[in-house]
């Protein structure tokens, strides 16, 4: 019959390079391929049917169906009537069935058959495509994978070129990356990474250049949203690098690139080990004060302890009247740190404006935060603080009853300002403070 001639063995011995090409493609398959006539006699058999059940073409091609050699007795008219039913049905048909080894063993195969019709229209055969049903279902399982981290993972995966640009996005990392699926593919990251591009773009050119790496790293950047606003991320991220399969030796085709949001963690872990050593730092400075004789040495030790970590400068200003102010104890105003010191001629009053904040502090009895704009310098100099201040904190400083003077901690512009986590930090200090203050009046 025409449409199926010769076994695979014998393809190759067909004039022309016809014959050849077709017995190239037949033995290069990774699928295990075998046919059939319209009577169920093998026509076909390749390479990869020989490797998985051990029989030759020669072996193979001409006998009818599998009985005798290819399956047991009982399930052999079984197994080819199935296959043979997909010559009168339209499509492919998928089926699995056990058949045996030539040493005897046992192998459970899934099979796709379609049949095959002549040139007249009649139906001619069929054509069988299986393989062992494990490696069916792994590369089910991977494509399920595949499918499953592009369309329902909980953490972002972009697949990246070997020109560092996104050739492929899940919905997760869109929304992390504040971009559609399609809108960053084939662009570089730094159009929506506006800082931490550098550290990504270097970990990904890390990758290509020696493999995996052996554990994930956490990388913080910066994103620009659609309305221009910038946040800061930290993602713990994992690289994977993306060989071809198909290559004779290894061809980097990008990395796949993983990464879950734990800025939250990050924060709250920074935030307790901040408190935690505040707290410490408050710790020794009450034992430290403990040791001195003079209050207000004592509270100058108090107010040096405190500074650490917390702001870059403490001033005391004292009660000198009606809402005047003298200025009693202050850290240096110059480039070089030091402790706190009292004020040499403090007893001059303070030139404070009516909005002053720690003449606000004084008046509402609680605290004040303030903050400088872009002039910071111009902030400082007019509220008669020292020329690198942009944030403050000003805190009433009360004992018995009685306010004893406003103490002030003083940010420089690369610090943040001042939040409710540092109100409650700067309270606990001031109380202590205006305690030693109080005590050194009485005496």
């Amino acid at each position: 019959m025409s449409a199926f001639t010769g076994s695979a063995s014998e393809t190759a011995s067909v004039p022309g390079a016809g014959g050849d090409l077709l017995a190239a493609l037949l033995d290069g398959m990774d699928a295990a391929l075998c046919a059939f006539d319209a009577d169920g006699t093998v026509t076909h058999w390749n390479r990869e049917a020989e490797r998985i059940l051990g029989w030759s073409a020669a072996e193979a091609v001409g006998r009818r169906g599998f009985g005798g050699w290819a399956a047991r007795s009982a399930d052999a008219e079984d197994t080819l009537g199935r296959l043979m039913g997909a010559m009168k049905g339209p499509g492919r048909q998928v089926h699995e069935f056990v058949l045996l080894r030539k040493d005897g063993g046992r192998v459970l195969v899934r099979s796709q058959a379609a049949g095959v019709r002549g040139a007249d229209g009649a139906p001619a055969g069929v054509y069988c495509a299986f393989s062992e049903v494990h490696v069916q279902l792994d590369l089910e399982r991977s494509v399920a994978l595949s499918e499953a981290l592009f369309d329902d993972a909980s953490w972002g995966v972009v697949l990246v070129d070997a020109d560092l640009r996104p050739a492929m996005i899940n919905p997760h990392a869109a929304r992390a990356l504040g971009t559609g699926r399609t809108a960053l593919l084939g662009r570089p990251l730094g159009d929506v990474v506006v800082q931490g591009a550098e550290e990504l773009e270097a970990a990904l050119q890390h990758v290509l250049a020696e493999g995996s790496p052996t554990a994930p790293a956490e990388v913080w950047v910066t994103l620009r949203t659609a309305s221009g606003e910038e946040r800061r991320r930290c993602w713990r991220s994992g690289f994977l690098l993306l060989s071809s399969p198909m290559a004779e030796e290894p061809v980097p085709l990008g990395v796949a690139w993983l990464f879950q949001d734990v800025t939250e963690e990050r924060l709250a872990a920074r935030e307790a080990d901040r408190m935690r050593f505040r707290w410490s730092q408050l710790h020794r400075a009450g034992a430290a004060a403990a040791e001195c004789e003079d209050p207000d040495e004592a509270a100058t030790v108090l107010l040096d302890f405190a500074l650490a970590g917390f702001a870059d400068h403490a001033l005391v200003d004292r009660p000198a009247g009606d809402r005047r102010l003298t200025r009693a104890l202050a850290t240096p105003a110059g480039a070089a740190p030091g402790p706190s010191s009292p004020v040499v001629g403090g007893g001059i009053p303070l030139r404070y404006g009516p909005r002053h904040p720690a003449l606000q502090a004084w008046d509402r009895l609680g605290t004040v935060r303030a903050t400088a704009g872009r002039t910071a310098e111009v902030w400082a100099e007019a509220h008669q603080w020292p020329g690198d201040a942009a944030h403050a904190l000003c805190l009433v400083l009360r004992s018995r009853g009685r306010t004893v003077g406003v103490l002030t901690f003083l940010r420089a512009a690369c610090r943040s300002p001042f939040e409710r986590e540092d109100v409650v930090f700067g309270e606990t200090v001031a109380a202590r403070v205006a305690a030693l203050l109080d005590l050194g009046d009485r005496g």
